[in-house]
């Protein structure tokens, strides 16, 4: 098999019309079945097909694309399967994508959109794997799918189910802030204005490059700024084994989220507010930093993840249920002051699953709003000098959804609100805040006030406000 001859074929495959695809799909395939050194090569040309095929001229959901990406999954998959295959289908778009029980090498599918129900259930990636700033619109599953090298989901958005039970990481999974860095001198900076990440278009959120496309690796460390991976639905890591970093950081959780039965073996952080840690495990290893779990968890002697009873009767009791004793544990425990202060920020990075703007809200969706102005007023009233003040504290609040914050008179370390969203009245009036940050990076990430402001100083660079400002 000649090179020619395979370039041949996929200019066909390119300059098919619709309805004359698969074929050519299978006639580009076909190629491979006798030479497995022109395989990679082909599976090249079908990914390059995906990539460039404009789902605005060609329905996403059609048939051809589904039957296109079976058939290569075909020959990932099975007895006898393609060997030492990676994939690119970085920024692609691919609709109800089955790629389970496939066999992959280095692989990308970074700010690919994922129409429908996505499975990679028992798929093995055998090196480094990204989907980084990837859309899944449906349920994914990654069910007992391995990753021998890193598993890079910085900042991913999963809006329906996801399912990682029984998944294995061998290196970091990295469900954290942007994964994908990029050093000074590396030659992919010569290609970054051709990324093109899926637009933010989350509710109540305004900024289309949020979150931004690469950061420098000089810039940022496991616990800079930005957003990482956000869980609309429920997600499970039940009895999932990570072998690595099992990196969180910044990750948001917007339904129910389950850790059960999971084994840790390296660095892990993972401060939200409520999951569930029953029957999981830590091997222990410092190495490459510290370990952060929720607050109410922490670990034995023998390694078992289990409700810390320091902190009783707080242990276990997520927010908003736990409010009113958390405010009073940190009262008498100045030590946990500024976890408790992270866990309340983790609550109000949770999004907000309706939109802001519309007039009419159900109860249920008051209430919901009532809880949170509550978390912002504890966090407020912690923060005025006074009996109960806590004073040296810092906020990170980076992507929050904010409604009526009220931080009048109030004092604190660094605050993040980068590309926090406010909504209602919000005011800064009279506050003493050593450092703050409403964008991450020029414009990136901005924060934008859906309503009136009154800032402590002058107007903000890059902020964007509706509303009126003093």
């Amino acid at each position: 098999m000649t090179s020619r001859e395979i370039e041949a074929a996929a200019d066909r495959l390119m300059t098919a019309a619709a309805g004359a695809r698969l074929p050519a799909v299978e006639a580009l395939l076909a190629l491979g079945v006798d030479d497995p050194d022109a395989r990679q090569e082909i599976v090249d040309a079908v990914c390059a097909w995906f990539q460039s095929d404009d789902p605005g001229s060609d329905d996403p959901g059609s048939d051809e694309r589904r039957a296109a990406l079976r058939l290569l999954a075909d020959r990932l998959r099975g007895d006898d399967p393609w060997e030492e295959i990676g994939l690119d289908l970085s920024g692609a778009t691919l609709v109800d994508a089955d790629l389970s029980g496939c066999r992959l090498d280095g692989s990308t599918f970074a700010d690919a959109r994922f129409h429908g129900t996505t499975a990679f259930d028992g798929a093995t990636f055998d090196d480094d794997t990204a989907f980084h700033r990837a859309v899944f619109h449906g349920d994914a599953t990654f069910t007992r799918a391995r990753f021998d090298g890193d598993a890079e989901f910085g900042r991913t958005r999963f809006r329906g189910r996801a399912d990682f039970s029984g998944a294995a990481f061998a290196g970091a999974a990295w469900f954290g802030r942007g994964a994908h860095t990029w050093w000074d001198d590396d030659e992919d900076w010569d290609t970054v204005e051709e990324i093109v990440p899926a637009p933010w278009d989350e509710l109540n959120e305004d900024d289309p490059e949020w979150p931004v496309a690469v950061l420098i690796e000089d810039y940022q460390d496991w616990e800079e700024g930005g957003d990482g991976a956000r869980f609309a639905g429920d997600v499970s890591f039940r009895d999932a084994r990570f072998d690595g970093p099992a990196w969180f950081y910044y990750a948001r959780f917007g339904a129910t989220a389950t850790f059960a039965g999971a084994w840790f073996a390296g660095r892990t952080h993972l401060d939200q507010p409520a999951v569930d840690l029953a029957g999981a495990r830590w091997g222990g290893d410092t190495d490459d930093g510290e370990t952060v779990w929720p607050l109410g968890w922490t670990t034995d002697l023998s390694g078992d993840v289990v409700p810390d009873a320091s902190v009783l009767p707080y242990a276990r009791q997520p927010l908003p249920d736990g409010l009113a004793v958390l405010d009073r544990l940190g009262d008498d425990r100045p030590e946990l002051r500024q976890r408790i202060l992270v866990t309340m920020c983790a609550f109000l990075r949770v999004p907000v699953p309706f939109d802001l703007r519309a007039t009419a809200r159900t109860p249920a969706q008051e209430d919901l709003l009532r809880v949170r102005r509550d978390v912002q007023r504890t966090i407020a009233a912690r923060l005025r000098p006074g009996d109960r003040f806590w004073p040296d504290m810092n906020l990170w609040l980076c992507g929050a959804t904010l409604v009526d914050l009220d931080f009048s008179g109030c004092q604190a370390g660094y605050v993040d609100f980068d590309g926090a969203q406010f909504h209602g009245t919000t005011r800064f009036d009279g506050s003493r805040l050593d450092r703050i940050s409403f964008t991450e990076s020029g414009r990136s990430g901005h924060a934008t006030f859906h309503g009136d402001v009154v800032f402590a100083t002058g107007r903000p660079e890059h902020v964007v406000v509706h509303g009126s400002v003093s």
